[in-house]
């Protein structure tokens, strides 16, 4: 009886080689064998080049050469895919021994290694939304932040629910960061009004698109609405500087930092 795709799920996670078979093209030609690995290859290139939205089996399969159900004798569904994109990122993801009087660095760098890779794959951190980890590498990297939250002396509840948090605001951060990305791409299709040429825009200030300084509207447009705004916005108005402030790395880490501290204070 063959396998059921449960049970092949079960198996390669289990860490065995992945079996493939030698295929030949309309010429003779031999063609690249379908692999698990093949498959994450591909499915990653796909992302790198068209963004995660353009991820589907039936694309992978047509840049395989294959029709899709080549390849569900590798990979269950759309979801164990997905599953198996987030593990080879965090495969990759380097761990540090805990160490109790350095932990909020340590649990911060964790952090930011995370969100790095994501920001690799325009909007591949939407992979990881909903889905309960059970790739060991996924599992790994939430093994090594919960080692180091318990270094630090937080409960155990806390730290549980606080990896949850953490692993929630660093993929809602890198979703956004890849949608403004892919915002600022289309602003530079001919007839569009971006000012000037586009900018990445994860290392500025979010709510911005392209213009000289990257920014969505450009900094300076900005002010120059909240400005405009009405009276009934005096705050608005007011504090406009600190409200378009920083990058959003800058904010990543304040929100990082943010939710670590108010952690230490009481999560013990």
């Amino acid at each position: 009886m063959s396998p059921t795709p449960q049970q092949r799920r079960a198996a390669r996670h289990g860490a065995g080689p992945s079996t493939s078979a030698t295929r030949r093209g309309p010429s003779g030609g031999r063609k690249k064998p379908i692999t698990v690995d093949a498959i994450i290859d591909t499915a990653f290139g796909i992302v790198e080049r068209e963004g995660y939205a353009a991820l589907t089996m039936r694309r992978v399969a047509t840049a395989l050469e294959t029709g899709p159900s080549s390849l569900y004798a590798h990979v269950v569904n759309k979801e164990d895919l997905d599953e198996l994109l987030i593990g080879r990122l965090c495969a990759e993801i380097e761990l540090p021994e805990p160490d109790p009087a350095h932990w909020r660095r340590q649990i911060t760098d964790v952090c930011t290694r995370l969100r790095d890779q994501y920001l690799r794959y325009p909007g591949i951190s939407q992979a990881a939304f909903a889905a309960a980890p059970s790739h060991l590498d996924t599992l790994r990297v939430g093994e090594g932040m919960l080692a180091i939250l318990l270094a630090g002396g937080i409960a155990p509840q806390a730290a549980a629910w606080a990896i949850d948090s953490l692993m929630l605001y660093v993929n809602a951060y890198s979703l956004e960061v890849s949608l403004a990305n892919s915002r600022v791409d289309r602003g530079a299709e001919p007839g569009a009004d971006t000012g000037e040429s586009p900018g990445e825009v994860s290392d500025v200030a979010p709510g911005a698109a392209p213009g000289a300084d990257g920014w969505v509207v450009g900094r300076d447009e900005l002010l120059r609405r909240f400005a405009a705004l009405p009276d009934t916005f005096p705050q608005t108005k007011r504090y406009a500087a600190e409200l378009t402030a920083g990058t959003v790395h800058d904010r990543f880490d304040f929100t990082i930092g943010l939710m670590i501290d108010g952690l230490g204070a009481s999560g013990r």
